[in-house]
């Protein structure tokens, strides 16, 4: 009998044992069975790397490099067939691997389900279940790529930070491979501590946005002009029912859209 093709889930991590812990264990409990667990970590002082070879993941320390380096970091040390790129704050649903698997695709979508706490945080999850719900996957990025697809894409662009997932998928599909979506999801906890450190983080990202948004024939999308969403129109009677939610998911958005502009255009005068 044939065995299942390795598939590599490889994330990045700096000081977050706890959130590690979480998600290494949602990958153990997978119904898929040949996986290996890549972890590139960034010099962490507290037990991230100590839990993570606890639960049999590899680790390998790539220090103070932004997030694409680290995840083609992490890729280039995998071994398997396939790669699920995920994010430290993440948690698996126990279908995720096999049904990305089944779907013979060389780059497969997975609806992410968002996990808050605070008022933002909801505000966050709220926004979240348009998309899962939603009939236009390609609003968000893909996180399961065939090893073929990604090496011809070249992995992810290493002078682009925040929408460099956004910009992987972009460049994948244009090279014509066969996309997919499963039904199984991916949970999110979300992490918005307040509106200012959200500003700030979109803010930074938002520098180097431009390297990706060059590439597109137009920089005002539903991708970058959050409220352009479809999906937001199409089920604008989740907006009805939820009010508080709404305006919240409105302010995030907004102040998503204003620092990360304003980010853009600071990056585009100094061409970071």
């Amino acid at each position: 009998m044939q065995s299942k093709p390795l598939v590599s889930v490889v994330f990045a991590a700096y000081n977050e044992h706890v959130q590690v812990d979480r998600l290494i264990k949602s990958i153990k409990r997978q119904t898929y069975p040949n996986i290996e667990v890549i972890v590139v970590d960034d010099g962490s002082s507290d037990q991230t790397v100590q839990v993570a070879r606890k639960l049999h993941a590899r680790v390998f320390a790539r220090l103070h490099a932004e997030r694409s380096v680290q995840r083609n970091f992490g890729v280039s040390r995998a071994k398997g067939k396939y790669l699920l790129i995920l994010d430290a704050d993440m948690e698996l649903t126990p279908d995720v691997v096999s049904q990305c698997v089944s779907k013979n695709s060389e780059v497969v979508f997975i609806p992410e389900q968002s996990i808050g706490h605070n008022f933002w945080e909801k505000a966050k999850a709220f926004e979240r279940s348009f998309y899962v719900s939603g009939k236009n996957h390609l609003i968000e990025s893909a996180r399961f790529f065939s090893r073929l697809a990604f090496n011809k894409a070249s992995g992810y662009d290493e002078a682009i930070t925040g929408p460099e997932d956004w910009d992987l998928s972009e460049r994948v599909l244009k090279l014509g491979y066969k996309s997919a979506k499963i039904s199984a999801v991916i949970y999110h906890h979300e992490r918005i501590k307040s509106l200012w450190s959200q500003a700030k983080k979109f803010y930074y990202y938002g520098q180097r946005a431009h390297r990706a948004l060059s590439r597109q024939s137009s920089i005002l999308s539903p991708k970058t002009i959050y409220l352009l969403r479809p999906e937001f129109y199409r089920q604008r009677s989740k907006i009805v029912a939820h009010p508080t939610l709404s305006l919240g998911m409105i302010i995030l958005l907004s102040n998503k859209a204003i620092s990360g502009g304003l980010g853009y255009l600071v990056g585009r005068i100094k061409n970071v």
